[in-house]
């Protein structure tokens, strides 16, 4: 079993950090990294049934609690089963909690796939959301996620094709 927990402080209402989930996967998604990775996409506006994915990975919108959050089981690759979601979570009045979730049971070549590609791009790429998170609501830490040399390594067939979208 894989549970995989990024978070991060964001210091804005959690009115605001919940608007950045309802956001995502529309044209004026301020949430997801699209210009350095693949978009997210979905067939219909952001609502329970809604499928689409990124790149190789798919889903669909299991639960969504308008701004607040949002839930995704996969349906690919293959042997990822399991669910990703987002929570905005008040702290104060003026600071709340982005987190990011991932569970899944690896099964198949999943059990090689995750670990080896997988994880270290989701693990970048969510970070990448939480700064993005951070520039929106104007409370950025200063300190940007820096992907690693296996990331850099891993992206590089794909990083012109991402930048052409």
């Amino acid at each position: 079993m894989v549970y995989n927990i990024h978070q991060r402080d964001i210091a804005a209402p959690s009115n605001e950090v919940g608007e950045l989930i309802d956001s995502l996967a529309s044209k004026n998604d301020r949430l997801w990294p699209r210009s350095e990775w693949p978009a997210m996409r979905l067939d219909g506006p952001l609502s329970i049934g809604a499928a689409g994915g990124h790149g190789p990975v798919r889903y669909f919108v299991t639960a969504y609690e308008l701004g607040r959050r949002i839930e995704f089981q996969f349906t690919g690759p293959s042997g990822f089963n399991g669910h990703h979601s987002f929570t905005a979570t008040s702290l104060t009045d003026n600071s709340t909690l982005l987190r990011h979730e991932l569970s899944i049971s690896p099964s198949g070549t999943a059990r090689l796939t995750w670990p080896i590609f997988f994880r270290p791009m989701h693990d970048a790429l969510i970070e990448e959301c939480l700064d993005r998170a951070e520039r929106q609501c104007g409370s950025s830490s200063g300190a940007a996620h820096r992907r690693s040399l296996w990331t850099k390594i891993l992206r590089a067939p794909f990083a012109a094709r991402i930048a052409r979208k």
